[in-house]
Protein backbone atom coordinates (compact mmCIF):
# COMPACT_ATOMS: atom_id res chain seq x y z
CA UNK A 1 0.00 0.00 0.00
CA UNK A 2 1.24 3.48 -0.86
CA UNK A 3 0.42 6.45 1.32
CA UNK A 4 0.47 10.22 1.22
CA UNK A 5 2.94 11.94 3.53
CA UNK A 6 3.75 15.49 4.53
CA UNK A 7 6.38 15.47 1.79
CA UNK A 8 3.73 15.17 -0.92
CA UNK A 9 1.82 18.09 -2.46
CA UNK A 10 -1.71 17.30 -3.63
CA UNK A 11 -3.71 18.58 -6.59
CA UNK A 12 -7.42 17.80 -6.25
CA UNK A 13 -9.30 17.10 -9.49
CA UNK A 14 -12.85 18.19 -8.65
CA UNK A 15 -14.75 19.65 -11.62
CA UNK A 16 -18.23 20.81 -10.51
CA UNK A 17 -17.82 19.13 -7.10
CA UNK A 18 -16.06 21.53 -4.73
CA UNK A 19 -18.37 22.28 -1.83
CA UNK A 20 -20.89 19.57 -2.79
CA UNK A 21 -21.63 16.11 -1.41
CA UNK A 22 -20.01 14.62 -4.51
CA UNK A 23 -16.79 16.37 -3.49
CA UNK A 24 -16.53 14.88 -0.02
CA UNK A 25 -13.18 13.24 -0.76
CA UNK A 26 -11.73 16.61 -1.62
CA UNK A 27 -13.28 18.16 1.49
CA UNK A 28 -11.81 15.41 3.65
CA UNK A 29 -8.32 15.89 2.24
CA UNK A 30 -8.54 19.68 2.48
CA UNK A 31 -9.43 19.43 6.16
CA UNK A 32 -7.38 16.44 7.37
CA UNK A 33 -4.66 15.34 4.95
CA UNK A 34 -1.10 15.16 6.27
CA UNK A 35 -0.02 15.95 2.72
CA UNK A 36 -0.92 19.57 1.95
CA UNK A 37 -3.38 20.38 -0.81
CA UNK A 38 -1.62 23.00 -2.93
CA UNK A 39 -4.23 23.45 -5.69
CA UNK A 40 -7.82 22.53 -6.58
CA UNK A 41 -8.83 21.90 -10.20
CA UNK A 42 -12.50 22.78 -10.71
CA UNK A 43 -13.65 24.76 -13.75
CA UNK A 44 -17.00 25.74 -12.27
CA UNK A 45 -15.53 26.84 -8.93
CA UNK A 46 -12.74 28.78 -10.64
CA UNK A 47 -15.31 30.68 -12.70
CA UNK A 48 -17.01 31.97 -9.54
CA UNK A 49 -13.89 33.81 -8.38
CA UNK A 50 -14.52 32.53 -4.85
CA UNK A 51 -11.90 30.92 -2.60
CA UNK A 52 -11.89 27.43 -1.10
CA UNK A 53 -12.77 29.00 2.25
CA UNK A 54 -15.75 30.83 0.80
CA UNK A 55 -17.08 27.77 -1.01
CA UNK A 56 -16.47 25.10 1.64
CA UNK A 57 -15.86 26.85 4.96
CA UNK A 58 -12.64 24.87 5.29
CA UNK A 59 -9.61 26.95 6.35
CA UNK A 60 -7.49 26.32 3.25
CA UNK A 61 -5.67 28.82 1.06
CA UNK A 62 -5.28 26.42 -1.88
CA UNK A 63 -5.93 28.27 -5.16
CA UNK A 64 -8.63 27.08 -7.56
CA UNK A 65 -7.73 26.65 -11.24
CA UNK A 66 -9.50 25.33 -14.32
CA UNK A 67 -7.04 22.82 -15.79
CA UNK A 68 -4.25 20.40 -14.93
CA UNK A 69 -1.89 22.58 -16.96
CA UNK A 70 -2.73 25.55 -14.73
CA UNK A 71 -2.28 23.42 -11.60
CA UNK A 72 1.31 22.47 -12.46
CA UNK A 73 2.50 26.00 -11.66
CA UNK A 74 1.80 25.29 -7.96
CA UNK A 75 4.16 22.33 -7.78
CA UNK A 76 1.90 19.34 -6.98
CA UNK A 77 3.39 15.87 -7.11
CA UNK A 78 0.18 13.82 -6.60
CA UNK A 79 -3.15 14.11 -8.42
CA UNK A 80 -6.26 12.93 -6.58
CA UNK A 81 -9.56 12.55 -8.47
CA UNK A 82 -11.35 13.86 -5.38
CA UNK A 83 -14.98 12.97 -5.98
CA UNK A 84 -17.26 10.28 -4.59
CA UNK A 85 -19.83 9.61 -7.32
CA UNK A 86 -22.43 6.87 -7.10
CA UNK A 87 -20.76 3.69 -8.29
CA UNK A 88 -17.30 5.18 -7.82
CA UNK A 89 -16.42 5.43 -11.52
CA UNK A 90 -14.00 7.89 -13.10
CA UNK A 91 -15.93 10.27 -15.39
CA UNK A 92 -14.76 9.31 -18.91
CA UNK A 93 -14.05 12.94 -19.78
CA UNK A 94 -11.51 13.10 -16.93
CA UNK A 95 -9.26 10.39 -18.35
CA UNK A 96 -7.32 12.85 -20.51
CA UNK A 97 -6.55 14.99 -17.45
CA UNK A 98 -5.33 11.97 -15.51
CA UNK A 99 -3.06 11.08 -18.43
CA UNK A 100 -1.82 14.67 -18.61
CA UNK A 101 -0.92 14.65 -14.92
CA UNK A 102 0.91 11.32 -15.13
CA UNK A 103 2.80 12.47 -18.24
CA UNK A 104 3.89 15.56 -16.28
CA UNK A 105 5.41 13.31 -13.61
CA UNK A 106 2.67 13.44 -10.99
CA UNK A 107 1.71 10.35 -9.05
CA UNK A 108 -1.93 9.31 -8.75
CA UNK A 109 -3.89 8.49 -5.59
CA UNK A 110 -7.08 6.91 -6.88
CA UNK A 111 -10.02 6.45 -4.51
CA UNK A 112 -12.47 5.43 -7.23
CA UNK A 113 -13.57 1.90 -8.09
CA UNK A 114 -12.13 2.36 -11.59
CA UNK A 115 -8.74 0.55 -11.42
CA UNK A 116 -5.82 2.56 -12.76
CA UNK A 117 -2.63 0.86 -11.59
CA UNK A 118 -3.45 -2.14 -13.80
CA UNK A 119 -4.39 0.00 -16.80
CA UNK A 120 -1.45 -0.51 -19.15
CA UNK A 121 -1.96 2.79 -20.94
CA UNK A 122 -1.74 4.66 -17.62
CA UNK A 123 1.00 2.48 -16.13
CA UNK A 124 3.21 3.19 -19.15
CA UNK A 125 3.10 6.90 -18.24
CA UNK A 126 4.73 6.26 -14.86
CA UNK A 127 8.40 6.84 -15.58
CA UNK A 128 9.90 9.02 -12.85
CA UNK A 129 11.68 7.42 -9.86
CA UNK A 130 9.23 7.32 -6.96
CA UNK A 131 6.20 8.02 -9.16
CA UNK A 132 3.26 5.72 -8.38
CA UNK A 133 -0.38 4.91 -9.01
CA UNK A 134 -2.15 3.98 -5.76
CA UNK A 135 -5.52 2.28 -6.19
CA UNK A 136 -6.95 2.72 -2.70
CA UNK A 137 -10.02 0.54 -3.17
CA UNK A 138 -8.29 -2.85 -3.22
CA UNK A 139 -9.32 -5.85 -1.17
CA UNK A 140 -6.63 -6.62 1.44
CA UNK A 141 -4.82 -9.93 1.31
CA UNK A 142 -5.18 -12.74 3.83
CA UNK A 143 -8.83 -12.22 4.74
CA UNK A 144 -10.98 -14.64 6.71
CA UNK A 145 -14.58 -14.83 7.85
CA UNK A 146 -15.46 -13.20 11.17
CA UNK A 147 -15.66 -15.21 14.37
CA UNK A 148 -16.27 -12.64 17.15
CA UNK A 149 -12.55 -12.23 17.93
CA UNK A 150 -13.13 -8.52 18.53
CA UNK A 151 -14.57 -9.49 21.92
CA UNK A 152 -11.11 -10.63 23.02
CA UNK A 153 -9.51 -7.22 22.56
CA UNK A 154 -8.98 -4.92 25.56
CA UNK A 155 -9.67 -1.60 23.83
CA UNK A 156 -13.00 0.14 23.80
CA UNK A 157 -14.47 -0.12 20.33
CA UNK A 158 -16.47 2.92 19.22
CA UNK A 159 -18.35 2.56 15.93
CA UNK A 160 -19.83 5.59 14.17
CA UNK A 161 -23.26 4.80 12.74
CA UNK A 162 -25.58 7.05 10.79
CA UNK A 163 -29.08 7.84 9.66
CA UNK A 164 -27.77 8.30 6.10
CA UNK A 165 -24.71 7.98 3.90
CA UNK A 166 -22.26 10.89 3.65
CA UNK A 167 -23.50 12.76 6.72
CA UNK A 168 -20.25 13.20 8.68
CA UNK A 169 -19.28 9.87 10.25
CA UNK A 170 -15.61 10.11 9.19
CA UNK A 171 -15.35 13.73 10.31
CA UNK A 172 -16.75 12.91 13.75
CA UNK A 173 -14.40 9.94 14.12
CA UNK A 174 -11.31 11.91 13.12
CA UNK A 175 -12.15 14.84 15.39
CA UNK A 176 -12.82 12.56 18.35
CA UNK A 177 -9.60 10.60 17.74
CA UNK A 178 -7.63 13.84 17.83
CA UNK A 179 -9.28 14.96 21.08
CA UNK A 180 -8.74 11.61 22.80
CA UNK A 181 -5.07 11.65 21.86
CA UNK A 182 -4.76 15.18 23.23
CA UNK A 183 -6.30 13.86 26.46
CA UNK A 184 -3.46 11.35 26.74
CA UNK A 185 -5.30 8.25 25.55
CA UNK A 186 -3.92 5.71 23.11
CA UNK A 187 -6.60 6.28 20.49
CA UNK A 188 -6.58 4.86 16.95
CA UNK A 189 -8.76 5.84 13.99
CA UNK A 190 -9.61 2.81 11.85
CA UNK A 191 -10.44 3.83 8.29
CA UNK A 192 -13.00 1.82 6.36
CA UNK A 193 -13.41 3.94 3.21
CA UNK A 194 -11.25 5.45 0.53
CA UNK A 195 -11.22 8.96 2.00
CA UNK A 196 -10.26 7.81 5.47
CA UNK A 197 -7.56 5.55 4.04
CA UNK A 198 -6.12 8.40 1.96
CA UNK A 199 -5.92 10.46 5.15
CA UNK A 200 -4.71 7.76 7.56
CA UNK A 201 -2.52 5.87 5.07
CA UNK A 202 -4.04 2.50 6.02
CA UNK A 203 -7.35 0.78 6.58
CA UNK A 204 -9.89 -1.48 4.90
CA UNK A 205 -11.82 -0.22 1.84
CA UNK A 206 -14.93 -2.09 2.91
CA UNK A 207 -16.86 -1.59 -0.32
CA UNK A 208 -14.09 -3.40 -2.21
CA UNK A 209 -14.23 -6.52 -0.01
CA UNK A 210 -16.25 -9.59 -1.01
CA UNK A 211 -19.28 -9.86 1.22
CA UNK A 212 -18.25 -13.18 2.81
CA UNK A 213 -15.09 -11.54 4.13
CA UNK A 214 -16.42 -8.06 4.91
CA UNK A 215 -17.03 -8.55 8.64
CA UNK A 216 -13.80 -10.54 8.90
CA UNK A 217 -11.80 -7.73 7.32
CA UNK A 218 -13.02 -5.34 10.04
CA UNK A 219 -12.44 -7.93 12.77
CA UNK A 220 -8.90 -8.45 11.50
CA UNK A 221 -8.16 -4.72 11.74
CA UNK A 222 -9.73 -4.42 15.20
CA UNK A 223 -7.72 -7.38 16.51
CA UNK A 224 -4.52 -5.93 15.03
CA UNK A 225 -4.81 -2.73 17.06
CA UNK A 226 -7.14 -3.68 19.91
CA UNK A 227 -4.55 -4.82 22.43
CA UNK A 228 -2.12 -1.89 22.34
CA UNK A 229 -4.66 0.96 22.29
CA UNK A 230 -7.10 2.23 24.90
CA UNK A 231 -9.80 3.03 22.39
CA UNK A 232 -10.47 2.34 18.70
CA UNK A 233 -12.58 4.77 16.65
CA UNK A 234 -14.07 2.81 13.75
CA UNK A 235 -15.17 4.84 10.76
CA UNK A 236 -18.77 4.12 9.85
CA UNK A 237 -20.16 3.50 6.38
CA UNK A 238 -23.69 3.75 5.07
CA UNK A 239 -26.77 3.29 7.22
CA UNK A 240 -29.13 0.54 8.27
CA UNK A 241 -31.89 2.80 6.92
CA UNK A 242 -30.44 3.03 3.40
CA UNK A 243 -31.66 0.59 0.71
CA UNK A 244 -28.32 0.70 -1.16
CA UNK A 245 -26.14 0.16 1.91
CA UNK A 246 -24.82 -3.20 3.07
CA UNK A 247 -21.71 -2.02 4.93
CA UNK A 248 -23.15 -1.20 8.34
CA UNK A 249 -23.98 -4.77 9.33
CA UNK A 250 -20.45 -5.93 8.46
CA UNK A 251 -19.04 -3.14 10.61
CA UNK A 252 -21.29 -4.09 13.51
CA UNK A 253 -20.39 -7.78 13.33
CA UNK A 254 -16.71 -7.24 12.66
CA UNK A 255 -16.08 -4.68 15.41
CA UNK A 256 -18.72 -5.81 17.96
CA UNK A 257 -18.67 -2.26 19.31
CA UNK A 258 -18.70 -1.50 22.99
CA UNK A 259 -20.12 1.95 22.14
CA UNK A 260 -21.74 3.62 19.15
CA UNK A 261 -22.03 7.27 18.19
CA UNK A 262 -24.99 8.15 16.01
CA UNK A 263 -24.34 10.74 13.30
CA UNK A 264 -27.28 12.71 11.93
CA UNK A 265 -27.82 15.80 9.76
CA UNK A 266 -29.91 18.18 11.81
CA UNK A 267 -33.46 18.59 10.58
CA UNK A 268 -33.30 15.96 7.86
CA UNK A 269 -36.40 13.77 7.73
CA UNK A 270 -35.66 11.60 4.66
CA UNK A 271 -32.69 9.97 2.94
CA UNK A 272 -30.81 12.33 0.63
CA UNK A 273 -30.83 9.94 -2.34
CA UNK A 274 -34.17 8.27 -1.60
CA UNK A 275 -36.53 10.93 -0.25
CA UNK A 276 -39.40 8.45 -0.12
CA UNK A 277 -37.56 6.75 2.78
CA UNK A 278 -38.60 8.70 5.87
CA UNK A 279 -36.57 8.46 9.07
CA UNK A 280 -38.17 7.13 12.22
CA UNK A 281 -37.59 9.26 15.31
CA UNK A 282 -33.98 9.34 16.49
CA UNK A 283 -35.06 7.41 19.57
CA UNK A 284 -36.31 4.63 17.28
CA UNK A 285 -33.10 4.75 15.23
CA UNK A 286 -31.09 4.35 18.43
CA UNK A 287 -33.17 1.34 19.46
CA UNK A 288 -32.69 -0.16 16.00
CA UNK A 289 -28.90 0.14 16.13
CA UNK A 290 -28.70 -1.22 19.67
CA UNK A 291 -30.94 -4.19 18.82
CA UNK A 292 -29.02 -5.08 15.65
CA UNK A 293 -25.62 -4.56 17.32
CA UNK A 294 -26.51 -7.07 20.02
CA UNK A 295 -28.60 -9.29 17.72
CA UNK A 296 -31.40 -9.09 20.26
CA UNK A 297 -29.11 -10.23 23.07
CA UNK A 298 -26.89 -12.78 21.32
CA UNK A 299 -23.89 -10.44 21.65
CA UNK A 300 -22.81 -8.29 24.61
CA UNK A 301 -24.59 -4.96 25.15
CA UNK A 302 -23.70 -2.05 22.87
CA UNK A 303 -25.26 1.34 23.47
CA UNK A 304 -25.43 4.55 21.47
CA UNK A 305 -23.42 6.75 23.84
CA UNK A 306 -23.82 10.13 22.13
CA UNK A 307 -24.97 11.91 18.99
CA UNK A 308 -22.75 13.81 16.54
CA UNK A 309 -25.05 16.31 14.86
CA UNK A 310 -24.15 17.82 11.50
CA UNK A 311 -25.36 21.45 11.55
CA UNK A 312 -23.18 22.85 8.76
CA UNK A 313 -26.24 24.01 6.81
CA UNK A 314 -27.73 25.96 9.73
CA UNK A 315 -27.03 29.38 11.24
CA UNK A 316 -25.86 29.60 14.84
CA UNK A 317 -29.32 30.11 16.33
CA UNK A 318 -30.93 27.24 14.44
CA UNK A 319 -27.97 24.95 15.14
CA UNK A 320 -28.22 25.53 18.88
CA UNK A 321 -31.96 24.90 18.79
CA UNK A 322 -31.52 21.70 16.79
CA UNK A 323 -28.91 20.36 19.21
CA UNK A 324 -31.13 21.12 22.21
CA UNK A 325 -34.12 19.41 20.57
CA UNK A 326 -32.12 16.24 19.89
CA UNK A 327 -30.73 16.32 23.44
CA UNK A 328 -34.24 16.61 24.87
CA UNK A 329 -35.61 13.81 22.68
CA UNK A 330 -32.85 11.26 23.29
CA UNK A 331 -31.41 12.20 26.69
CA UNK A 332 -27.92 11.75 25.19
CA UNK A 333 -24.93 14.07 24.87
CA UNK A 334 -25.13 15.99 21.57
CA UNK A 335 -22.56 18.09 19.71
CA UNK A 336 -21.49 19.23 16.26
CA UNK A 337 -17.78 18.35 16.34
CA UNK A 338 -16.81 21.16 13.96
CA UNK A 339 -19.02 23.86 15.43
CA UNK A 340 -18.90 23.05 19.15
CA UNK A 341 -16.02 20.60 19.60
CA UNK A 342 -15.92 17.03 20.86
CA UNK A 343 -16.04 17.38 24.66
CA UNK A 344 -19.45 15.65 25.09
CA UNK A 345 -18.27 12.72 22.95
CA UNK A 346 -14.99 12.43 24.85
CA UNK A 347 -16.84 12.15 28.16
CA UNK A 348 -19.30 9.65 26.69
CA UNK A 349 -16.70 7.14 25.46
CA UNK A 350 -13.41 7.67 27.33
CA UNK A 351 -12.38 4.49 29.22
CA UNK A 352 -10.92 6.33 32.22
Amino acid sequence: MSRLTSENKIALLMHDALGTGNGKMGSGLLRYSEAPVVVVIDRAAAATGKSVREITGIPSDAPIVSTVADALAFGPDVLVPAIAPSGGRLPPEWLGEVQEALSAGLSLANGLHTPMATDRALADLVKKPGQFIWDIRQEPAGLYTASSLALETTARRVLFVGTDMGNGKMTAALELTKSLKEAGLRAKFLATGQIGIAIAGEGVPLDAVRVDYAAGSIEQMVVRYGSDHDILLIEGQGSLLHPASSATLSLLRGSLPTHMILVHEAGRKTLTSFPWVRFPSLSEVIRLYEMVATAGGAFPPSKVAAIALNTAHLNDTDAAAAAEAVRAETGLPVTDVIRYGTAPLVEAVRPF
